[in-house]
This record gives C-alpha cells, sequence and structure tokens, in this order.
C-alpha cells in the first residue's frame, strides 16, 4: 500500500522536495543563492515557449474529438444548471477564505513583487467593450503567438476546430495532423516537466535567497486555508445538498458511500481515476444509472469545484501580492473561465488555466511560478473536491430527474 502511494504520488512528491530543498538553499545562502536563478529562468522560459502551441492544439484537437456534440449538448443541457450552482458557491467560499485573511502581508508585498520584471498592465481609459475586443481579438495573426494573447489564441483555437468538422472529408487530413501535433506537443510538455524539479526548485532557492520567509508565510498560510476550507465544503456544504436531496435518508447514504472516492482521490490525485469508484458509489446510493453514468464523466471533464477554489486563492494571492482589489464578479467570473480550462484539457491544462489568469487579471507572466507552486501545494484537498462534488451534484440531479423519493424508487 504504502509502495502504491509513493509510486502515485511519485511526481508530486519531488516536485515538493525540490522545492523544499531549494527553499533550504535559499535560506543558507541567502543572496548567493541567486547564482542558480539562470537555472529557474530556464524551466520558465521553456513553459512560455511551449504555451502557445499547447493551447492551440489542445484545444483544437478537443473540439475535433468530439464524437457526438449534439448529444454532448442534450446531455450538458440537463445537468449544467447543477454544476453552475454548485461551482459558484465553491467559489463564493474561496472568496470568503481569502477575503478573512490576507495571503501576502502588505509590508512583504513592496519586496516581493521587486521580483518580477513586468508591471500590471491595465489602460483605465478603455470602455468594457473595447476591453472585450482586446481580450477576444488582436489586429494581426502573428500577435497570436505572443503569450501575452491567450485569450485571443483560444477563442481561434475554438473556432478553427469547429472549422475542421465543418469541412468534414475534406478535413480528414488536417485533422489526423492536428491530432498528431496535439500528441507530440503534449511529450513536449512532459519532457519539460521532467525538468520541473531542477527549475522550480532553484527559482524557489533565488525566491528564499532574495526575500526570506516573507513569501513562504504566504504560501503556508495559502495551504492552510485553503485545506481549512476544503474541509468546510466536504463536510459541510455536501452534508447540505444531501439533507437537500433525500432527507437523512440521503445524508446517510452519502455518508456511507464517499469513503472510497474520497481515498481514491486523495491516493492519486487524480479525478479521471475516480471515475470507476465514484460511479459504482453513486449507483450504491440508490441513484440510477443513467445519471450516475452521464453525470460523472462529464463532471470530471466539466465540474471541479475543488480548481475552481484553487484558483480563487491563485487569483487572490498575487492580488494581495500586488496590492490590487478585483471585484468579487470578477473574481467569480475568472476562477470559473480558468477552471472550465484545467478541467478540459487532461495534459498540461494547469498551466494554461494560470496563463488564463494572468492573462485576464492583467498579472504579469512572470508570476506563472508562484502559481504552479500554489497548484502543487494544494493538489490532493483539491482532488477530493473535484471528485467528491460530482457525488453530491448527481443527487441534486437525481433529485431534480426522478422526484423527491429517488431514493427509495430506487431501492425497491
Amino acid at each position: 500500500m504504502v509502495k502504491k502511494v509513493l509510486k502515485t504520488y511519485k511526481s508530486t512528491l519531488i516536485l515538493l522536495g525540490a522545492i523544499i530543498i531549494g527553499g533550504i538553499i535559499g535560506a543558507i545562502f541567502k543572496e548567493d543563492a541567486l547564482v542558480l536563478k539562470p537555472l529557474g529562468d530556464i524551466f520558465i522560459n521553456l513553459l512560455f515557449i511551449v504555451i502557445v502551441p499547447l493551447i492551440f492544439l489542445t484545444i483544437t484537437a478537443g473540439i475535433i474529438k468530439m464524437s457526438n456534440p449534439k448529444r454532448l449538448g442534450k446531455i450538458m443541457g440537463r445537468i449544467i444548471f447543477v454544476f453552475a450552482i454548485t461551482s459558484v458557491i465553491a467559489v463564493l467560499f474561496g472568496i470568503i477564505g481569502t477575503y478573512s485573511t490576507k495571503l501576502v502581508k502588505s509590508k512583504d508585498s513592496v519586496a516581493i513583487k521587486e521580483l518580477f520584471d513586468q508591471s500590471i498592465e491595465a489602460d483605465k481609459d478603455l470602455s468594457i467593450l473595447e476591453r472585450t475586443a482586446s481580450l477576444l481579438t488582436v489586429s494581426d495573426f502573428p500577435l497570436l503567438l505572443s503569450k501575452s494573447n491567450i485569450i485571443a489564441l483560444l477563442v481561434f483555437s475554438i473556432i478553427f476546430g469547429f472549422a475542421i468538422r465543418m469541412a468534414k472529408e475534406k478535413g480528414e487530413k488536417v485533422k489526423e495532423l492536428i491530432l498528431s501535433l496535439n500528441d507530440v506537443i503534449l511529450n513536449v510538455v512532459n519532457i519539460i516537466m521532467y525538468y520541473a524539479p531542477i527549475g522550480l526548485g532553484c527559482y524557489f532557492a533565488a525566491l528564499i535567497g532574495t526575500y526570506g520567509n516573507s513569501i513562504v508565510s504566504g504560501f503556508l498560510k495559502t495551504f492552510i486555508i485553503y485545506t481549512v476550507t476544503c474541509v468546510f465544503v466536504y463536510v459541510v456544504v455536501y452534508s447540505i445538498y444531501a439533507l437537500i436531496t433525500g432527507g437523512k435518508e440521503g445524508l446517510k447514504d452519502y455518508w456511507k458511500n464517499i469513503f472510497t472516492p474520497t481515498v481514491t482521490a486523495l491516493a492519486t490525485c487524480s479525478s479521471a481515476a475516480c471515475i470507476p469508484v465514484n460511479i459504482t458509489a453513486i449507483k450504491d446510493m440508490g441513484i440510477s444509472e443513467d445519471i450516475a453514468e452521464t453525470t460523472v464523466p462529464i463532471g470530471t471533464t466539466f465540474h471541479k469545484e475543488g480548481s475552481a477554489i484553487g484558483s480563487v486563492f491563485k487569483i487572490m494571492f498575487l492580488a494581495y501580492l500586488f496590492e490590487v482589489s478585483p471585484s468579487i464578479w470578477t473574481v467569480i467570473g475568472v476562477s470559473l473561465v480558468a477552471t472550465l480550462l484545467v478541467s478540459a484539457i487532461p495534459i498540461g491544462g494547469g498551466t494554461i488555466s494560470e496563463m488564463m489568469i494572468l492573462s485576464m487579471m492583467a498579472y504579469p507572466v512572470s508570476a506563472l511560478p508562484i502559481l504552479t507552486i500554489i497548484a502543487t501545494i494544494i493538489d490532493a484537498p483539491a482532488t477530493v473536491l473535484n471528485v467528491v462534488g460530482d457525488t453530491s451534484s448527481a443527487m441534486l440531479i437525481a433529485r431534480n430527474i426522478d422526484g423527491k423519493d429517488f431514493l427509495k424508487k430506487k431501492k425497491k
């Protein structure tokens, strides 16, 4: 069992170990640790290089591979309301957690943000329509190839994917090329990630060597508050969902069946790996087979409450760092959009989500390593909410479709 867990967490443990070692080196050697910064810059630059082709190919390939988009649309139409509401509720709890406690102290943020070589860009003279136009489009094709125009590239990738589908037989060769290139770029990402422990370790060593404990306390505080928020949602909010759908019997069935999905999520840190056990758990609650087998696969792809809360923490960490005050609506919107992206892209999705946060919030792209570290430390609790959030949502969907006695009907 221990070997299995160690094997599952191998990459995460190596990455965390490298960050810890880097922090120790920075604490011991202080400014002398800056000699390692170029090794960290190599990793960051490699990520920046791969970002544009990764987004274009993964988004386009995802649209191309949709086997039955009409049926998918109908299924999503039945459950989109529950997923949307529960995701917004999760984000609101993330906002409560981050607004109640500053993740980075003001006196520390002044020093830390000197690390970044870019400043926040925001033209206050632009109207809402002008901002929207500049966000969604660019004036020249080469501008799509810049990491500064991620959202415009996303829009173009979606259009290009549907254009290939519309071409039907004539688009087959392009389809094959895109799918092949997508496999290649995902392998490129995997190769780059082999260097991640060295890159992030050296980056963190330089960070700690320059600014000491200022940023370490921010990461620790982020992890603690995030975990407390997740535990509250897991225990209280999901129990309320179970009570709403099935009363005391629903609550009893919920707690009786979520242990296996929870442990599997912690052991694998993979929502996809939890699909079989989650479907089984939902069926064991008495929920109909068609709802279980529809909700979980779609939920695994598009409904990740742990990731949504994580996006809030990433946004607010940088908001406190750069001393800006985004509106609650902005945080909700960006968190949901960024989470949808990380959900829809199996490999590299996290990096794309984080780049979207930086782009939509007008934060400097050089802050990407900060978000990568946050994503690493919150991975386990985030996966638990991503998985069990689908379980509780399935109960809400069953209540809506099969009526208030859905548990009794299925157990007869």
